[in-house]
C-alpha cells in the first residue's frame, strides 16, 4: 500500500514544523473552505485618463510597466488550491516535484517592477487627514478613511482626471493619488475592502526617489505574507499582487493554463500581457477540489521550470535585464511592516540549476505594524534591513555534481505531499469498520478447546480490543436525547446568521421565517432506523420499551455541518417529539443488539409522551462480506 493512502506527511515534521495550523491538515480531516475570496481591484483602473505629464512622472516612479497591465480575471479556485500547496515555514509551494516559489526573477519578467534599491519602509499613520492635505492637497471625508486607510473609490473620484492647464503643483498631486490607487488596487491590495494605507503617500513625495525603491521586492513581500496568512486553517481570503501569482502559475505549470496568445503583437513585456485579453480554454466546473487533484498528481512533464528562456530575450529592458541576477539572492524582502525570506536555494531549478538539499531555514519573527500613528519602522526592522542591505553577497550558485534524486529523496520525507484524499473519509471508514467486524466474528467464534491459559488470554485480549474499536465507533456517531427546543434554537440560530450576513433583514421578519422553518422542521419528522451492536452500544442514551417520552429528539449529529435531513415515518405514533438524522451517514455503523441484551439500557429521564422505542433483536456479527446489505431498521419508535 502507498504509505501517502493514510499518512500525507510529512513523515519528518522538522521543516514543516507548523503542519497542525495549515489548512491541509482541515481539508484532509474533510473540512473543506472552499475558494478563497480574493481581493484585486482592477476592474476600474482604466477609468483614470493620464496626461502625458504624468505619464512620464509614473515611469520615473518606477510603476511605467505595471500601469500597462490590464485587469486580468482570476481563477479563485486555482488561487485558492495554490495556496493549500503554500508553506510560509519555507515561502515555497510544496509540489509532489518539489519546492517552487514566485521569485524575484518572475517578478521582474512578469510585471517588470524593480526588483534592487532601497527598501519600501517608512512611518505609520493611523488618521489619514493631515498626510492627504500635505501630498494630495485635499482630505477625504470621515466617510472614506478607515483609520490610516481611505478608499480607492474617493481617489478615483476625486483625481481620476488632471485638468490640462493644471499647474505643476496639481498634475504632481494627481499623480500621487494615481500612483496610491495602483499600488492598492494591485500589488499592495489588502482584505480590508477597496481601501488604501496611506502611508505610502510620502513615498512618491519625491518621483526621481520614488524610482529608487524596490517596488518588486516589496511586492513580493506583501505576496509571500498574503500567502502565509491565507494557508493558515481559519482564513478565507486573500489579497496581494493575485495577477503575479496567476499568471506566475500559467507559465510554470500546465494546471488549468488557458491557452497561451502567440501573436507576434503579445511579444512584449512585461511578460503577463501575452495572458492578456480573453483567454481559451475549457474552464466550467474546474473548482479547488478540480486543481487540488491536479496539483496532487502533478507530474514533471507538467511542470515547467524556466519558462522565460524562449521568450524574445530583445523585448527585455536593459534596467531589468541588468539586475536579473538579484533574483537569486538569498535575502529578506521588505515592505514597511512585512519581512518575508526570499529562498532561492530552495528552488534552483526554477534557475536551471540542479537542486541539492537546501540548507535549514531560520525561523525568524513576523512583526506587525504598530497600531500608534508616526511610527518609523526602520527602528523595529535593524536585522532585517541589514540583511536586504547584504543582498548582492548572498546570490545562490548551481553545482554540476548535484544528483537531483538525492534531493528528492529528502524531500518526500519533510513534505506534505497530499493535500486530498485518495480515498474518501467515508470509504475509510467503512473499510475499518468491515475490517474489524471480520477480526471479531473470527474472536468470537474461534473454538478454545485445547488452548492453554495464556493463549486463551490473547485471543480474550483481542476480543476486547476489537469490540472497544467498535463501541468507540458508535460513539463517534452518538446518539443524544434532546429536548424541543433544541431544534428551534437551531433552526432560529440559523436564521440570526443568515440575517447578520444579510445585514438589512428586519427582526420582525426573521422572527416571521424562523416560525415557518420550525414549523416546516415539525412537519417533516423522521424516524430513522438505526441497527444496535452487541458490542457497540451507549446504554446511557436509550429508552427502554415502554417509557413514554415527551419533547424529546433523537438524533445523531454528521461529519459534515448543518444539514438535516428530516422526514415521515407512517409507521411512528409521536407526540411533539423531534426524532433527526444529520445527512451524512455512515452506512458501516450498523449497531445490533439482542434483545436479551437491551435490559441493562438505562431509563430516559423525559416526561411521560406518546413516544416509545422498541429495540429489534439483530442476528450476530457478520463478515464484511455482509455489511453493504445489512437492514437499517431496527430501532422503532
Amino acid at each position: 500500500m502507498d504509505l501517502y493512502a493514510t499518512n500525507p506527511g510529512p513523515i519528518d515534521d522538522s521543516v514543516l514544523y507548523d503542519q497542525d495550523k495549515h489548512v491541509s491538515s482541515a481539508v484532509w480531516e474533510g473540512q473543506e473552505r472552499g475558494a478563497l475570496r480574493c481581493h484585486e481591484h482592477t476592474s476600474k483602473l482604466d477609468q483614470w485618463t493620464l496626461t502625458s505629464k504624468q505619464v512620464e512622472l509614473v515611469k520615473k516612479s518606477g510603476f511605467g510597466y505595471l500601469r500597462l497591465i490590464p485587469a486580468i480575471s482570476l481563477d479563485n479556485p486555482l488561487i485558492s488550491a495554490l495556496v493549500e500547496r503554500w508553506r510560509r515555514e519555507t515561502n515555497t509551494f510544496h509540489f509532489t516535484v518539489g519546492e517552487m516559489a514566485v521569485t524575484l526573477e518572475d517578478v521582474a519578467y512578469l510585471i517588470g517592477l524593480p526588483i534592487d534599491g532601497e527598501p519600501v519602509i517608512g512611518v505609520t499613520y493611523t488618521t489619514c487627514e493631515a498626510v492627504c492635505l500635505k501630498f494630495l492637497g485635499k482630505a477625504p471625508d470621515s466617510g472614506y478613511t478607515s483609520g490610516g486607510m481611505v478608499k480607492l473609490s474617493w481617489l478615483k473620484e476625486t483625481f481620476s482626471r488632471c485638468p490640462e492647464d493644471a499647474s505643476t503643483e496639481d498634475i504632481e498631486r494627481h499623480t500621487r493619488a494615481y500612483l496610491l490607487y495602483l499600488i492598492g488596487s494591485t500589488i499592495f491590495s489588502t482584505t480590508t475592502g477597496n481601501k488604501v494605507p496611506v502611508m505610502y503617500l510620502p513615498l512618491f513625495e519625491n518621483f526621481d526617489q520614488a524610482g529608487k525603491y524596490a517596488w518588486g521586492a516589496a511586492a513580493l513581500s506583501f505576496l509571500y505574507r498574503a500567502l502565509g496568512n491565507a494557508s493558515l486553517k481559519a482564513q478565507s481570503t486573500i489579497s496581494g499582487c493575485l495577477t503575479l501569482l496567476q499568471c506566475w502559475s500559467y507559465y510554470h505549470l500546465n494546471v488549468g493554463r488557458p491557452k497561451l496568445n502567440h501573436d507576434p503583437m503579445h511579444e512584449c513585456f512585461p511578460f503577463v500581457l501575452r495572458w492578456k485579453g480573453k483567454q481559451s480554454g475549457p474552464t466550467s466546473n474546474r473548482d479547488v477540489a478540480f486543481y487540488r487533484k491536479a496539483l496532487d498528481t502533478l507530474k514533471p512533464s507538467d511542470v515547467e521550470w524556466c519558462p522565460y528562456t524562449d521568450i524574445n530575450q530583445n523585448v527585455i529592458p536593459e534596467e531589468i535585464k541588468r539586475n536579473l541576477n538579484l533574483g537569486r539572492s538569498k535575502t529578506m524582502l521588505i515592505c514597511f511592516d512585512k519581512a518575508e525570506r526570499h529562498l532561492p536555494d530552495r528552488c534552483l531549478r526554477q534557475y536551471g540549476m540542479h537542486q541539492p538539499i537546501p540548507e535549514d531555514v531560520l525561523r525568524w519573527e513576523r512583526k506587525s505594524r504598530g497600531v500608534d500613528g508616526g511610527i518609523d519602522l526602520s527602528g523595529k526592522m535593524e536585522s532585517e534591513l541589514n540583511e536586504w542591505s547584504d543582498r548582492c553577497l548572498h546570490i545562490v550558485e548551481g553545482d554540476e555534481d548535484v544528483d537531483d534524486s538525492e534531493y528528492m529523496q529528502w524531500y518526500l520525507g519533510i513534505t506534505r505531499k497530499l493535500v486530498g484524499r485518495p480515498i474518501p473519509i467515508s470509504s475509510e471508514f467503512q473499510r475499518m469498520n468491515a475490517a474489524l467486524r471480520d477480526i471479531a466474528h473470527l474472536a468470537d467464534t474461534l473454538p478454545t478447546h485445547g488452548m492453554d491459559e495464556q493463549q486463551i488470554y490473547s485471543v480474550t485480549r483481542i476480543r476486547y480490543i476489537v469490540h472497544e474499536c467498535l463501541r468507540d465507533q458508535v460513539g463517534s456517531s452518538t446518539i443524544m436525547v434532546n429536548s424541543e427546543n433544541e431544534l428551534v434554537k437551531r433552526v432560529r440560530g440559523k436564521q440570526r446568521v443568515r440575517r447578520k450576513g444579510a445585514g438589512k433583514r428586519k427582526r420582525k421578519d426573521d422572527s416571521e421565517q424562523c416560525d415557518v422553518a420550525e414549523e416546516d422542521a415539525r412537519s417533516q419528522l423522521c424516524v430513522t432506523a438505526v441497527v444496535l451492536d452487541a458490542v457497540a452500544v451507549d446504554q446511557s442514551g436509550l429508552c427502554n420499551v415502554g417509557d413514554e417520552v415527551e419533547n424529546s429528539q433523537l438524533r445523531i449529529p454528521a461529519t459534515d455541518g448543518d444539514d438535516v435531513r428530516l422526514c415521515d415515518d407512517p409507521a411512528s405514533v409521536v407526540d411533539d417529539s423531534q426524532l433527526c438524522q444529520m445527512a451524512s451517514e455512515v452506512d458501516d455503523s450498523h449497531f445490533r443488539h439482542s434483545a436479551d441484551e437491551v435490559d441493562p439500557i438505562k431509563k430516559c429521564n423525559s416526561q411521560p409522551s406518546h413516544a416509545a422505542i422498541e429495540v429489534v433483536p439483530q442476528p450476530s456479527l457478520e463478515t464484511s462480506n455482509g455489511v453493504a446489505q445489512q437492514s437499517d431498521c431496527s430501532v422503532l419508535v
